[in-house]
């Protein structure tokens, strides 16, 4: 007889033994967690984490937000629709009906939402290849430190080479600018403009110009309004689509929905997922302006486009969280009160400053190793939070962004003693 694995749910071995050497997160915090609950997580031995990293900022609203567990059991209790491709239903039709009310009218957007598969990486990839149909031409310019998802067409656009280097084949499509703040001294706008002006620029004319405003993966370096808006003007000028990735940055991660919003600009289209579904559950999604929505049926699809669990809890999250200001106004508070903190810590490390905007923020403490260090001895002290940009340097915060005043300085109360124990230690080590 085989031996029964299944009484050994708390042996670790099992994810050594049989999952991927692909898995990531789960080597610098290696806890086996079974129950989770507004921002804390809980391990098989009982331990609480409080958790700064929420999904990737797939869990702005923390985990198993009570309403939406509610309605989503009411659900699964009716025999609710759990699968329906692209098929019309009541789920699907409450969420967009909640989207269009509290999130798109009241921003005057006049977009249409297309489902897209499950996940960022295929919204991107929708939205990439809708530009090129719009205009009929392949170029996508992107910029540094971009990261857009490790699919072919999302990986072209993906600044990070170690992610590319996953292909092993060539990546084409894309012409990579300088972001916004990349090279001291240049203005990278401007540098773009002339550059697609000059015949002689080497730039083929492009369907899109796709960035990010806050760059997750790249470091939490934010773009300024100045920047978003001449970029979106230059996209006018010479024909091309306006791509804003809010993947990670959108569903109030940056202080408001959309991170374009206060900015200006209007555009063309949205990639959006992680968040959209309020409660964890795969959703990704193209905001499309009426002009652009140039794919024939099925032209663009995927298999679980239609996941009305993930529509239950996203109209359930936008009715509770977005139907007036209340919650977008404590945003701006909560977002002061990781501001303070993390100066704090700043202050304590040579040449570290803060990056990001509203709660997408980080130090930048200006090595991978040290980065590192410190995020591995909070999690010893029970927080769970990782790193970012181009050499992991950037201890980044993605606390969900309901979390309590009290569990968030307790959080960066473990962060910050979690910097001078490590820093101390250094010192040590040098000496």
């Amino acid at each position: 007889m085989p031996k029964d694995m299944t009484q050994n749910t708390d042996d670790t071995d099992i994810f050594a033994r049989r999952e991927s050497s692909a898995r990531s997160y789960c080597r610098g915090i290696p806890a086996l967690f079974t129950s989770a609950q507004g921002s804390i997580m809980r391990d098989a031995e009982g331990r609480e984490h409080i958790d700064f990293l929420a999904g990737c900022s797939s869990l702005n609203y923390g985990h198993n937000d009570p309403d939406m567990k509610a309605a989503l059991i009411e659900h699964l209790a009716g025999n609710g629709i759990a699968h329906g491709l692209d098929l019309h239903t009541d789920a699907k039709a409450r969420f967009l009906d909640a989207f269009e009310r509290h999130i798109l009218t009241p921003r005057g957007m006049d977009h249409r939402v297309m489902f897209t598969g499950p996940t960022g990486a295929n919204a991107v990839e929708a939205a990439m290849k809708m530009a090129r149909k719009v205009t009929g031409r392949t170029n996508i310019i992107a910029f540094t430190n971009g990261f857009h998802g490790v699919t072919m067409g999302a990986l072209a656009a993906t600044g990070n080479g170690y992610h590319r280097g996953g292909a092993s084949m060539d990546t084409q499509g894309v012409t990579r600018m300088p972001y916004d703040g990349y090279a001291e001294g240049v203005d990278s706008a401007a540098l773009l403009e002339q550059m697609l002006a000059d015949r002689s620029g080497g730039i083929d004319a492009p369907a899109a110009i796709m960035l990010e405003l806050v760059q997750g993966e790249g470091g939490l370096n934010a773009a300024s309004s100045d920047f978003v808006r001449r970029v979106a003007q230059i996209a006018r000028d010479h024909g091309a689509l306006l791509i804003i990735d809010d993947i990670q940055a959108g569903c109030g991660r940056t202080g408001r929905f959309f991170s374009f919003e206060e900015m200006g600009v209007t555009p063309d289209l949205v990639p959006l997922a992680k968040s959209i579904s309020g409660f964890g559950l795969p959703l990704a999604m193209v905001l499309v302006r009426p002009q652009h929505d140039v794919f024939g049926p099925a032209e663009h699809n995927g298999t679980f486009r239609g996941n009305n669990h993930a529509f239950v809890t996203a109209r359930v999250a936008i009715e509770k969280f977005w139907a007036d200001d209340a919650f977008q106004a404590d945003l701006i508070r909560r977002a002061a009160l990781i501001e303070r903190r993390l100066r704090t810590i700043a202050a304590l490390i040579p040449g570290a400053f803060l990056k990001g905007r509203g709660l997408m923020r980080g130090v930048d403490v200006g090595s991978g190793e040290l980065a590192g260090a410190i995020c591995a001895r909070a999690y010893e002290g029970g927080l769970i939070i990782e790193t970012s940009g181009n050499q992991d340097q950037v201890v980044k915060v993605l606390a969900p962004l309901t979390t309590p005043d009290a569990l968030f300085d307790k959080g960066f109360d473990i962060l910050e003693a979690a910097t001078r124990a490590t820093l101390s230690e250094n010192a040590i080590a040098a000496e």
